[in-house]
């Protein structure tokens, strides 16, 4: 190694690179991106311009039950996306996860509508009816009735019929 000596720390800033730590870091963070592409829908994958070896390899990871040969698996689809676009595939990956957390915060939402109306709380229904104004309000009366029974009586069946029914009205509102 040709590094030369510094009085502090042993080697000058400039001929360092990056430290062991860092380069493990990384591996692993290409790892995780490995697991994240392979659970992805093939449709979407096929946006990127991937290697035959690297499709192979996506290919190949359903068969895999093992967990340390899952392990190498990982370690291996790593190693090949280190010589792909990574701009792209980062850029596939960050829409994915921007449009989970958007599905997830639209069934929260549903949820906390959902919580509101069988609690019966002051103005949930509304609300609600505001945001959707061409919901079918007798019906939409009639589920939280019989919401508020089944969960008194411990049944899931019409709060569930209760959330189906507000996903729906608020899908078809926003459709206009």
């Amino acid at each position: 190694m040709n590094a030369t000596i510094d009085d502090e720390d042993g080697y000058e800033d400039e001929e360092r690179g990056p430290s062991k730590s860092q380069l493990k870091r990384e591996k692993l963070a290409l790892q995780a991106l490995a697991e994240r592409m392979a659970g992805m829908p093939r449709a979407e994958l096929e946006r990127l311009n991937l290697s035959a070896a690297t499709w192979a390899a996506l290919d190949e990871t359903p068969r895999i039950k093992d967990i340390r040969a899952r392990g190498r698996h990982w370690k291996r689809i790593a190693n090949l996306l280190e010589r792909e676009d990574m701009a792209a595939v980062h850029a596939l990956v960050d829409q994915a996860e921007d449009r989970e957390r958007k599905a997830a915060a639209h069934l929260h939402a549903l949820e906390r509508w959902r919580e509101r109306l069988i609690a019966d709380d002051e103005g949930a229904l509304s609300e609600f009816i505001d945001a959707c104004p061409e919901v079918d309000r007798q019906q939409l009366r009639t589920l939280i009735r019989a919401a508020q029974r089944d969960q008194e009586r411990g049944r899931p069946d019409a709060p569930r019929k209760l959330f189906r029914f507000l996903r729906d009205s608020l899908e078809s509102s926003t459709e206009m």
